[in-house]
């Protein structure tokens, strides 16, 4: 890129207004996805999030993390880091390959917890400032960044002009605190990114609640945003931004065709499969079998083809349209997560008489079972004859008393015997013996060799 534009500058002439976002999704938005997106409408897409040490660390992980090619710009790569020298080395090594450097501040998961980083840094904003200010100085491409609100709307303004101050060029806001997750997600606070995008500068992009193509517009309307982004929305219909709901079969064949061009991880593609036909798989129970267990790419082609086949009878078939609000098991639709908050059990259900907990007696049944399955394992296996004396350790395979070791060391022992098997020597006359009977048939069979071998004529 020949200059380092700067906000609104770096909006237009390098990203080129986009309104249409794919977000960034670990092991999700991988090149072949993109590609998919943007040809169905997306026009600006996120790599997955990187872990920024590991990137520096691993040259497999880098390479792969790196895979790009003509189609795929404009791109933002993204990073999850807590020290600003390492988020700094890491993007220097990618800038060459995108359009901007994004620094993950919004993943709320257990995993970022652990590592300290994501949505667990927003309460430590001198760190935050640090390494985005570093970042912004040092590369020579935008900093971005991205974010989990607060409950408190003044508190997320602040959170996000300081994020401006310390150099970032854009701020995606996803609408949800870092405690909204899972069965917890809930809806996204429009209020509070419409509250960001009035007090900033700098482009903002809009994340949440988009889960059909009407939505994109009514956030757009509603927050003022420059763009939206969309996450769940595009795992489930890739082309929710053209306003389209294809068939499944007909984005999971252009998916098939574009992981073929460019390779990726059969993990990636297995989650994509099941995201697009996850109504087809909760029906064609067999199948949705089938495809946890395949372990090629073909494999995975020859289920999308069953499924198709299967969803075309049943399309044949239909002859009324779905209820209102409902579509058919094979249209691209959004998953719809029911909110309801799990049933609280009662102390008396989750510990027994004997003071165990379920959970502990899962684990100690779980236990029983695999102690069970590997004794029968060794009694099918069992092929050694039992000692004559004990009956039940294996005896010897050459041991001359037919018994195991330790019944065959008391009898040698006792009755002053000898067993060449087990290597005891109790008695030394009959391991002279021995020793002299060996001596004497080796001597035989070297004289034998050798009269062989003079009565043998040479060959002419």
């Amino acid at each position: 890129m020949p200059a380092k534009y700067k906000g609104y500058e770096f909006y237009e002439k390098v990203l080129k207004k986009p309104r249409y976002i794919v977000a960034p999704m670990v092991d999700q938005s991988e090149l072949p996805w993109r590609i998919l997106s943007r040809r169905h409408g997306s026009e600006l897409c996120y790599s997955p999030m990187y872990h920024a040490s590991v990137f520096l660390r691993e040259p497999t992980y880098r390479k792969a993390a790196l895979a790009t090619c003509e189609e795929d710009r404009p791109l933002i790569i993204q990073f999850c880091a807590n020290d600003a020298e390492t988020l700094v080395n890491a993007a220097l090594l990618a800038e060459p390959h995108c359009d901007a450097i994004d620094l993950n501040l919004g993943c709320p998961q257990g995993i970022a917890k652990r590592g300290h980083y994501g949505a667990f840094l927003q309460d430590e904003w001198d760190l935050i400032s640090k390494i985005v200010s570093l970042a912004a100085e040092k590369l020579s491409v935008p900093v971005t960044c991205k974010i989990r609100v607060f409950e408190d709307i003044q508190k997320t303004v602040d959170y996000a002009k300081m994020l401006e101050k310390a150099g970032c060029q854009l701020l995606t806001v996803h609408g949800r605190t870092r405690e909204q997750k899972k069965e917890l997600s809930g809806l996204a606070s429009w209020d509070h990114i419409k509250a960001v995008k009035e007090n900033l500068s700098i482009p903002v992009f809009a994340n949440g609640n988009i889960l059909y193509f009407n939505d994109v517009q009514r956030c757009l309307d509603y927050t003022g945003v420059d763009g939206v982004m969309t996450a769940e929305g595009n795992l489930r219909n890739p082309a929710l931004f053209t306003g389209n709901e294809p068939p499944a079969w007909e984005m999971t064949e252009q998916y098939l065709d574009l992981v073929e061009q460019y390779p990726c991880a059969l993990s990636a593609v297995r989650a994509h499969l099941f995201r697009l036909w996850h109504h087809g798989l909760c029906i064609h129970t067999d199948i949705r079998e089938r495809l946890s267990k395949a372990g090629s790419l073909s494999e995975m082609r020859t289920i999308s083809i069953d499924l198709k086949q299967a969803a075309q009878i049943d399309v044949s078939n239909v002859s009324e349209s779905p209820p209102p609000g409902k579509k058919h098991y094979w249209i691209c639709q959004p998953y719809i997560r029911t909110n309801e908050p799990k049933p609280v059990k009662k102390e008396e259900d989750c510990e027994n008489k004997e003071g165990v907990s379920k959970k502990q007696m899962k684990r100690m049944l779980k236990k029983q079972r695999k102690l069970e399955q590997q004794q029968q394992s060794t009694q099918r296996s069992f092929k050694w004859d039992r000692c004559e004396k004990c009956t039940v350790n294996p005896k010897g395979r050459k041991c001359a008393y037919m018994l195991c070791r330790a019944c065959c060391r008391e009898k040698t022992f006792t009755e002053h015997l000898n067993c060449r098997s087990h290597r005891f020597k109790c008695d030394q006359k009959q391991e002279t013996r021995e020793i002299e009977v060996d001596i004497n048939n080796d001597t035989r069979d070297g004289n034998r060799t050798e009269e062989c071998s003079s009565t043998s004529e040479p060959i002419t």
